[in-house]
């Protein structure tokens, strides 16, 4: 629980500037110039309780959101009580954010620290230690697929709700569908990762129950979005890109359930897995 007296500072940094415009040239007709939006990008160093921890390549929307979701996913804090303070300074494309943890957290952000540095010999410059890349996770507890009514016509849902990328082009976005079918929040990055994340902060902070509903990305589903997914406490990922063989062992070991939405055929669900005398044509 926050210490007494704690206050969440939420900067209006993370709001987006207007779009800007490009020149370029067309590539066999040189004096054709137009010009095009491009999707932003930025810098934002992150240190907790005055450590640093991570230099990412975000999108400047939604920064908060994003923090909250990083730091939930990427297994530093176990809920969003357990950050008191988040304040982001700078400008352009070089931020700074500045959270506050719990110290139960911060002591387990340090143990997570020296074993990375102790196992890889490179501190944190990636994910390279076989515990890190496959976690051990806690199995969510099984829950019923959305109703197939709620992914119809969800992709032109999709595309009306990007409203960033309908500018810009370039941006990934994950999104959430309410158990009402009702597409409630849209976050978008340059980042497939971080669309996620900035999904899952947006689910802490507005205090919207995460299984009564399902996220979608539009990215390819890794098994990185399953981590994040399992941490977050969602019941249901939808992917508009097929996942791999090894998500789709990890989410029905994890009980999430896990639907592919191709472009000209039914949702396919891969979790949980088909019972045993299903046909297969």
């Amino acid at each position: 629980m926050p210490r007494p007296g704690a206050k969440r500072h939420l900067s209006a940094v993370s709001t987006p500037s207007p779009p800007v415009g490009y020149a370029y040239a067309e590539l066999d007709q040189p004096a054709c110039v137009k010009d095009a939006v491009l999707a932003e990008e930025c810098a934002l160093a992150i240190a907790y309780n005055g450590i640093s921890h991570a230099v990412m390549m975000v999108s400047p929307s939604a920064l908060e959101d994003f923090i909250a979701g990083f730091s939930l996913s990427s297994g530093i804090i176990q809920s969003i009580d357990e950050i008191y303070d988040i304040q982001i300074h700078g400008e352009g494309t070089a931020l700074r954010a500045d959270v506050q943890i719990s110290n139960r957290a911060f002591w387990s952000l340090k143990e997570q620290r020296r074993q990375l540095a102790g196992t890889t010999g490179c501190g944190l410059c990636g994910v390279e230690a076989l515990e890190q890349a496959l976690p051990n996770l806690q199995s969510l507890v099984p829950a019923p697929l959305p109703p197939a009514e709620h992914l119809h016509e969800l992709r032109p849902r999709i595309a009306a709700a990007q409203n960033l990328a309908r500018h810009s082009g370039a941006l990934h976005a994950a999104l959430f569908v309410d158990a009402a079918g009702e597409l409630r929040l849209c976050r978008e990055d340059i980042g497939r990762h971080n669309a996620l994340d900035k999904l899952i902060g947006a689910l802490l902070r507005e205090g919207i129950e995460p299984r009564e509903g399902f996220a979608v990305v539009t990215s390819r589903c890794s098994l990185e979005l399953i981590h994040k997914a399992v941490r977050a406490g969602l019941a249901t990922l939808v992917s508009l890109s097929a996942p791999t063989t090894l998500t789709v062992q990890w989410a029905r070991q994890h009980h999430l359930n896990l639907i592919h939405l191709p472009h000209h055929s039914a949702p396919r669900v891969y979790s949980p897995a088909p019972p045993p005398q299903a046909t297969i044509e």
